[in-house]
């Protein structure tokens, strides 16, 4: 299979998980009452590595004499067609005077433009975050991490998105489904990293959907069954093992759904490029009926030192044609998803570890600024701009050319479509993000316009999801998960006979039984069960506990 047909998934194995749609429709949120029927919402995020230049990607027009004959009089976007080009023109006149790169309109509904027109993108104008490091590694660590570049108190060694999706969806683990999915990039993002759950993050980078497994099995034959207990040795070979056990156990729900799913109208208005491809994936699993929360996908090539544009006065370049592969890509995949009721449902944003310099180098190029604009688009989108216009007489020679004021912290943004899109109650997005120089939490600081009113998740939703939902006390533990032969129950405060219903993802009863648990533990067999999930249903008479188990097979 081309990869022009498939975008090949990724060999290094970190999941957010793949989850069938009738194992997701079990599990819908119980409230759906107006505007709290949230469960198939989803975010795509769309990386521009390497440091995306904001001032050629929107130009401020409000100062362009400065910007083209003073900051950049070789690399400069020439406006040919104001009216063609300008963001919006209600807000001409005004310190919102922007115009689109012209490779922004590449696509066939005029790409980001059609997307503004029709009320479904929105400009936020200088994005960031307090203390911005202009290394790559260390920016997009802060970026994962969500921390403030000032210490690392708030993200410390795990993702500020794995941390939120263990919290927000905490019900989904464990599963044999993802919650969300990378592609385009053979490195998984430490964003997905969660601190207490493996296997959340699934990078499909590296393979097809017809032999997903084909350089997953790390470890040749069976995994190692004698693993030192209380070691970081290992604590470390367990998570290889566990890894390897749901890269496996996932595999048949991303074929299934892959094979299950389509493009609208075959997808013909797709540009031949590598981004397209990923967003066109993405569209299909949708279909598909998987129920992953959120997909990233990535674009690489911004880090444009040299060669932004080919040549003095010609915008032709290294940038044009990435910003060109962005709006084509997006443009297609926006057609897609409109076509039927799955744009409702998804959100999609752009993001970039920093910005460029205002001032050109010496070569046709950007070196490493601070600020950079984003564009967040779909249905359920409120169309406009945030911000004004960046003050470009910020740069100077003394700060080495840098326009520094940060109108929205990145952590703003995405604490705002975490709870007025996803319905995250307030612990949920602390415990993602929070603001610990100011000790202020970021559901303070949210962008109210960022959601359309229609799309808006009323708070009486928020306790659908996360640490808000009612505890329930634990009687009986179940254990290993994910379990090979045997399965170990255990009595945690009442020791009794116990009857056991074990049932498969179709709530068919496949074995039942009776446990004696009066010396405080007996056992299940589970060898004649295939690999996937199941629930487990314990029940004294009196009460009843549901445990879900990833079975895995060693062969």
């Amino acid at each position: 299979m081309k990869r022009r047909q498939f975008i090949k998934l990724s060999a290094s194995a970190s999941a957010l998980g793949l989850m069938p749609a009738e194992v997701g429709a079990a599990l819908k949120l119980a409230n759906t009452s107006l505007n709290c029927d949230i469960s198939n919402r989803k975010l795509v995020l769309i990386e521009l590595k390497g440091g995306n230049d904001g001032l050629n990607t929107i130009i401020p027009y409000d100062n362009y004499g400065y910007y083209k004959d003073t900051l950049r009089p070789d690399i400069h976007i020439p406006i040919t067609n104001y009216s063609n080009t300008v963001v919006d023109s209600a807000l001409s006149g005004t310190n919102q005077d922007l115009i689109f790169n012209p490779a922004l309109l590449t696509g066939t509904n005029a790409g980001f433009k059609g997307l503004y027109q029709s009320g479904q993108l929105r400009v936020l104008q200088s994005v960031g975050y307090p203390s911005q490091n202009k290394s790559h590694f260390a920016s997009i660590d802060l970026w994962a991490t969500g921390n403030d570049g000032n210490s690392w108190d708030n993200g410390k060694a795990s993702g500020w998105m794995g941390r939120f999706m263990e919290e927000a969806y905490s019900d989904l683990f464990p599963s044999n489904f993802p919650v969300g999915i990378q592609l385009g990039s053979s490195n998984t993002w430490l964003g997905f990293h969660a601190e207490h759950e493996h296997g959340m993050a699934l990078n499909i980078e590296g393979q097809n959907a017809e032999n997903f497994y084909t350089v997953l099995s790390g470890l040749a034959g069976q995994a190692p069954t004698n693993i030192p207990q209380n070691s970081h040795y290992g604590t470390e070979l367990q998570y290889i093992v566990q890894t390897d056990e749901f890269a496996n156990i996932y595999a048949d729900a991303i074929e299934n759904s892959y094979n299950s799913g389509s493009n609208h109208n075959n997808a013909t208005n797709y540009p031949d490029t590598d981004l397209a491809d990923q967003l066109k994936t993405v569209a299909r699993l949708m279909r598909g009926g998987i129920d992953t929360k959120v997909y990233m996908v990535t674009i690489g090539g911004f880090d444009t030192h040299n060669i932004q544009n080919q040549a003095s006065g010609d915008i032709n370049g290294k940038h044009s044609t990435l910003l060109s592969e962005l709006a084509g890509a997006v443009d297609a995949f926006m057609e897609d998803i409109n076509a039927d009721s799955l744009g409702d449902d998804v959100i999609g944003l752009t993001f970039s570890e920093f910005g460029r310099k205002a001032k050109q180098n010496g070569n046709l190029g950007t070196d490493h600024g601070e600020i950079a604009p984003m564009f967040v688009f779909g249905k359920a989108v409120q169309g406009g701009v945030s911000g004004t216009n960046v003050d470009l007489s910020e740069a100077t020679s003394d700060n080495n050319w840098q326009i520094k004021t940060v109108q929205h912290d990145y952590r703003q943004i995405f604490a705002t479509l975490m709870q007025d899109f996803l319905g995250a109650a307030d612990a949920v997005v602390d415990n993602a993000f929070f603001d610990q120089t100011n000790q202020q939490s970021f559901v303070e600081s949210k962008l109210q316009e960022l959601v359309k009113p229609s799309h808006y998740v009323d708070p009486s939703c928020y306790t659908v999801l996360g640490t808000e939902q009612p505890s329930q006390d634990t009687i009986w533990s179940a254990y290993p998960n994910p379990v090979y032969d045997t399965l170990f129950v255990n009595a945690l405060s009442n020791e009794s006979v116990v009857d056991y219903n074990i049932f498969d993802v179709s709530k068919r009863i496949i074995k039942k039984g009776k446990l004696d648990l009066n010396r405080g533990y007996s056992t299940i067999d589970m060898k004649g069960l295939n690999s996937g999930l199941y629930v487990v249903q314990l029940t004294d008479g009196t009460n009843t506990e549901h445990k879900k188990i990833i079975k895995v097979n060693t062969k």
